[in-house]
């Protein structure tokens, strides 16, 4: 029982270097990620090489970190073994020519993983289930639908596409916050600076002039005693703030919401955040649709695709009332949150019976829409990003020269 059990233990798929001749007698050699030494002599066997050496590749240091697999990681891959399908290639032999690609080794390691289950008889979904971190409910349940409906390298494209869409929309919003955020972190810092080396500096200065110092000036420098004796203490209490709240935004849900309803009612912000949003819902429904998933079923799973935890309430709201039996465009009009340009498509799509394609054209809509309205926020935002950068220093510098200024008056 112990050895049956032991057996059945999953192995973790290394790199080993071999050498051997080929069925003329030539000398060859190369690299082979597998789990065993007896799993490369049995794939070089087949390949009708005779092995003649194999040893696990040397690693150093560097190369046992572990990298992180992103998301788009997982949507290049979908999109890879959607090609290769299309191809006619075998699911077991795709899947061992893009985890053998791909440069990520963690990566390697899950896509091999993955491909020994599927060699083992086990269904591809079933197989993507068992790394949920990486393949959630929706890439799982569409995976399965094509492989019950025998079309599993069609819905392979349209997981492929989503992914891609969706990768796209979030790059896309990544570029409207990162750039306000990192000038805003950059201003703190030389504001920092200057507080605790530059304004000392200019307080020495001051010490001799034997003039009542401006209240401008004074207030600064006064700022600038504080941080220069409390910055131990307000270092701390930044990471202690961060800490608490990435350790609460985990655990509240309220606070979640809290700040994504904040952030749909901010004046420009806000607009983003609705129209990708919406445009999530409408790519993530039409994929769900178009694979036959059933419609209370798929909203289930576009509830959690939306990105937002004010849409996601909704959708779920929509989700029971669908199931009740009302249509989708009657459900989604009394949330109250989905303008009337998407209702008035959603409720031609079930007319027509073309409710994937109208979504699809929905999406395309507002994906165009975020990519404008980032266009349209970063021009905003430089200008008035340089205005607070320049009032912020240039008071700094008024308040540190007023007193030299003054200083000509004195000696007069």
């Amino acid at each position: 029982m112990a050895k049956a059990s032991a057996a059945t233990i999953e192995q973790k798929p290394q790199i080993f270097v071999w050498e051997g001749t080929d069925r003329k007698g030539k000398r060859v050699r190369g690299e082979t990620r597998t789990a065993s030494v007896t799993m490369v002599k049995a794939e070089l066997r087949r390949q009708g090489i005779t092995p003649l050496k194999v040893r696990k590749k040397a690693t150093s240091l560097f190369s046992n970190r572990k990298q992180k697999i992103t998301p788009k990681d997982i949507a290049v891959f979908a999109r890879q073994l959607a090609t290769m399908m299309e191809a006619g290639v075998p699911l077991v032999q795709a899947l061992d020519i893009v985890a053998r690609g791909h440069n990520n080794p963690s990566m390697q390691d899950m896509l091999l993983t993955i491909k020994n289950n599927v060699e083992g008889g086990a269904s591809l979904h079933d197989s993507l289930r068992k790394h949920p971190l990486y393949f959630d409910d929706l890439f799982c349940n569409l995976v399965e639908a094509g492989e019950q409906a025998g079309v599993l390298e069609t819905l392979l494209d349209k997981i492929a596409t989503y992914k891609e869409k969706t990768e796209s929309l979030k790059g896309k919003i990544k570029k409207a916050l990162f750039y306000p955020i990192a000038v805003i972190v950059l201003a703190i810092v030389i504001t920092a600076v200057i507080m605790i080396f530059v304004i000392p500096q200019f307080k020495s200065l001051f010490e001799g002039f034997g003039a009542d110092l401006p209240a401008f000036t004074k207030m600064v420098v006064a700022m600038s005693d504080f941080v220069v004796a409390w910055w131990w203490a307000i270092l701390l209490g930044v990471a202690a703030l961060s800490m608490f709240i990435g350790f609460t935004w985990k655990r509240s849900p309220k606070l979640r919401e809290s700040v994504d309803r904040l952030l749909l009612k901010l004046p420009i912000i806000g607009n983003i955040m609705h129209k990708a949003a919406l445009a999530r819902f409408c790519r993530t429904t039409a994929t769900m649709f178009a694979a036959g998933v059933p419609l209370v079923e798929a909203l289930s799973s576009v509830a959690g695709a939306t990105g937002n935890t004010v849409y996601e309430k909704r959708v779920l709201a929509m989700r029971d009332d669908v199931a009740t039996g009302q249509s989708l465009q009657l459900a989604m009009k009394q949330q109250g949150i989905f303008p009337h340009m998407l209702i008035q498509m959603v409720a031609i799509g079930e007319e027509s019976g073309a409710l994937d394609d109208m979504l699809s054209k929905v999406a395309d809509f507002y994906e165009e829409e975020v990519d404008n309205a980032v266009d349209s926020l970063s021009s905003l935002l430089e200008p008035m990003i340089m205005a607070v950068l320049g009032t912020l220093i240039g008071g700094l510098v008024i308040a540190m020269y007023l007193p030299i200024f003054q200083m000509g008056s004195v000696v007069g």
